[in-house]
């Protein structure tokens, strides 16, 4: 099954409203197995609405909408949908009575162009809006194409699509659909390099997408059972893993922050960062996975140089011979947040974020990240050479991703890439990378 995605709204147009609801009907057709083959944003134009929707009409199966089915005038929607698909719109009393009902529950009275949101479809049918006042609609024509159209409000949009419109969809497609998404730390095209044979099957299917520091690769599978669904993603998914080893650190998680979290815990291990560039990133990262408290109780934001004296014991002899920004001042801070801490494992950071403050040998984008484990007096020095990437929110952005990485790494007893392994008692001389 091919389908488009409509977004209907002047709003969307000028930049006012951020179009969510296309992204999230595009991830949620492609696990259906559904090919998007367009997405389209359209302003309030009856005219320009028409000419666009008999154009997708003849070359898709499907066409989703959202927005245009408000009460105003230029909310025209489905009056437009019901025309290019050869039906024709009733009023609707019991549509309209749960209209009336949902106005008296938050104290209002609903005008009478309101009436205009109980007009429903008279060879097709209305699709219920238990979470607002315009339901929404369902087209049909005489090949088997089909049109859904359901509101613009994101919260009521998601929600009919949950409740009514995927069950009915899944039922079209006379099969269960299973996805799971696989987290992979670095590059698109490196990981796709790697990997490219398996995005070639058809079921399962295989998609990247890029974000940043890391790629998320959605695995679909399509099958009579549930359990053959879900086999045949299991299946797929360990075939990418053997290939990316552990760069792919988890399946169906928000982020690297999550995998963390769920490490420290289950190895009962606690965490701590330092952090001078980062400003805190992977400590508010840390902190925003649930239960995190569990495993993490320090961070420490250290900008100034004595603050990183004062609280994670530094020494200013250090700082003075190598620089703030240094491989041995990196190591001191992650020691040194472990030790005041208590945890057994922490992260320091210091670096250049931009967009000035750089130094001879050390542009804009020099980071150095150490790791220390207090249980062995063991850890890791990394120069992160991060200046291609040139603004300062995408800098700061990937030095928390590789230091998330470092705290994962050390849980696991993995080594770091790229990192040099010290320990608190290594001599600085020997660890300025």
């Amino acid at each position: 099954m091919t389908a488009e995605i409509i977004c209907v709204g002047t709003e969307l147009l000028l930049g006012d409203i951020l179009n969510t609801n296309a992204q999230f009907l595009s991830r949620e057709l492609a696990e259906l197995g559904i090919s998007v083959l367009h997405q389209h944003v359209i302003g309030d134009n009856p005219q320009r609405l028409r000419e666009l929707v008999a154009q997708a009409a003849a070359r898709s199966d499907l066409l989703v909408f959202s927005g245009g089915l408000g009460p105003t005038e230029d909310d025209l929607t489905k009056e437009t949908v019901a025309q290019t698909f050869g039906d024709t719109l009733a009023f609707d009393a019991a549509e309209w009575d749960k209209i009336v009902a949902f106005f008296a529950r938050t104290n209002r009275t609903p005008t009478e162009n309101n009436r205009k949101q109980a007009m429903v479809p008279v060879r097709g049918h209305k699709i219920p809006n238990d979470h607002g006042t315009a339901p929404g609609a369902w087209f049909e024509d005489g090949r088997g194409h089909c049109a859904v159209l359901m509101p613009g409000v994101p919260r009521e949009m998601k929600a009919m699509w949950a409740e009514q419109i995927r069950p009915a969809l899944e039922q079209r497609q006379n099969c269960t659909i299973h996805s799971h998404t696989l987290r992979v730390l670095g590059g698109e095209s490196s990981i796709a390099s790697k990997v490219a044979p398996l995005f070639a099957s058809a079921n399962p299917t295989a998609a990247i997408y890029c974000k940043t520091g890391e790629c998320e690769i959605r695995v679909t599978a399509r099958a009579a059972t549930a359990a053959q669904a879900e086999t045949a993603c299991t299946e797929r998914l360990a075939e990418f893993r053997a290939i990316l080893g552990d760069a792919a650190y988890d399946v169906d998680v928000p982020g690297l922050e999550y995998t963390v979290v769920r490490l420290l815990r289950e190895k009962g291990l606690h965490a701590a960062t330092a952090e001078s560039c980062t400003g805190g990133l992977v400590a508010q990262r840390l902190t925003g996975v649930p239960g995190a408290s569990e495993v993490f109780g320090y961070g420490f934001v250290t900008y100034a140089e004595t603050a990183k004296q004062k609280l994670l014991g530094v020494d200013p002899a250090l700082i003075r011979r190598w620089n703030v920004v240094s491989g041995p001042v990196a190591v001191a801070m992650a020691f040194g947040a472990a030790a005041a801490s208590g945890a057994e494992l922490a992260v320091g950071i210091t670096g250049i974020a931009g967009p000035g403050g750089a130094l001879p040998g050390k542009p804009v984008g020099t980071v150095y990240l150490a790791g220390a484990d207090a249980r062995t007096g063991t850890g890791w020095l990394q120069r992160l050479a991060l200046s291609g990437y040139g603004e300062r929110a995408v800098i700061r952005a990937r030095a928390a991703l590789y230091a998330l990485d470092m705290l994962r790494r050390m849980a696991l007893a993995l080594p770091v890439p790229g990192a040099l392994p010290v320990t608190s008692a290594t001599p600085a001389e020997t660890i300025d990378l």
